[in-house]
């Protein structure tokens, strides 16, 4: 597995521990690394790999010879990652490579993917109408065309390596413990250990806004699937809620006054997507099960989560 110590990546690997996996953890900072396996109790071989050394991971994965593996790896979602150069390196050519050092050790006993990459919705881009994997992609960000380019990468093994089984899980708004603290969620914990005025857009943008432990179960009961080589599977709740409300009902349960909340002091970022509700009739079909959980509860769950590691005295 890439991308362990990341926001999505720590819930998958305790996901994956929890099914008794052996795992092999391939990550830049080992130390970090064992700082999050030990608050998100799962365990593994670490592999310090840099992984912009697309060659060196290539070569940890044939070591490694698993029989199945989930890059969790990304560059460009935590808002210091501006670099569209290292960008390409992490979310394209690292793919091609490590998808390639994968399908060079195919476990013909393992009956499910040998590879599952974690795409981004950013990968439709100023696609719109109800987005269906079919939607051509039209990414505006160099973050989303570089995450589609790794896409496009995996496809062409697919088609190159007979017996290759491998898709995409492309995600879509992601939110829960341990995402990085520029985004939204964080944003609104952190505001509600002062008393000062939360500057936000309108939020009368609507996302898919899907808990995170159901996105790692989502990946899970991909990397199962005995379908859909090179395909890629929306991960989502099917739901749109104006992100406006989704602050409300966070604030709500932080206990943040609404008065503190000025909606329209900012303007929404270039490159955000608009779009109808997500189809998940692929995901549906290959796995039987969509991500159930509403945004009360993910919310009423992250609190609780940051609440009794905060009484350990763990960082978060």
């Amino acid at each position: 597995m890439l991308g362990a110590s990341g926001f999505i990546g720590r819930w998958l690997a305790r996901w994956l521990d929890r099914a008794g996996a052996e795992l092999g953890l391939l990550v830049r900072d080992p130390e970090a690394a064992r700082r999050v396996a030990q608050q998100y109790a799962f365990s593994g071989t670490i592999v310090p790999v840099d992984l912009t050394n697309a060659e060196a991971a290539q070569q940890a994965i044939v070591d490694f010879r698993p029989s199945i593996t989930f890059n969790a790896a990304g560059y460009g979602v935590d808002h210091s990652e501006r670099d569209p150069q290292q960008g390409m390196l992490v979310n394209a050519q690292l793919v091609e490579h490590v998808a390639t050092a994968a399908a060079q050790c195919i476990d013909n006993h393992w009956p499910g993917q040998h590879f599952v990459q974690l795409g981004s919705a950013l990968e439709y881009g100023e696609a719109d109408g109800n987005l269906h994997e079919s939607t051509p992609p039209r990414p505006t960000t160099w973050y989303g065309q570089s995450k589609l380019f790794g896409t496009q990468h995996l496809q062409h093994i697919c088609q190159q390596v007979a017996g290759f089984r491998a898709l995409t899980a492309r995600l879509f708004m992601v939110y829960g413990p341990g995402e990085h603290p520029a985004r939204l969620f964080p944003t609104l914990i952190a505001a509600a250990s002062n008393n000062e005025p939360l500057h936000l857009s309108a939020g009368r943008q609507e996302k898919d806004f899907t808990y995170v432990e159901d996105v790692a179960q989502a990946c899970l009961r991909l990397g199962l699937a005995r379908e859909g080589e090179g395909s890629v599977v929306n991960v989502a709740t099917g739901r749109l809620m104006p992100v406006r409300q989704f602050v409300e009902l966070a604030a709500d349960q932080l206990g943040i006054a609404r008065q503190r909340l000025r909606f329209g002091t900012v303007q929404v970022r270039p490159g955000e997507m608009r779009h109808q509700p997500v189809c998940l009739d692929r995901l549906r079909r290959l796995v039987g099960w969509t991500p159930s959980t509403d945004v009360r509860t993910g919310i009423e769950k992250t609190i609780t989560f940051l609440t009794r590691h905060t009484a350990q005295q763990q960082p978060f």
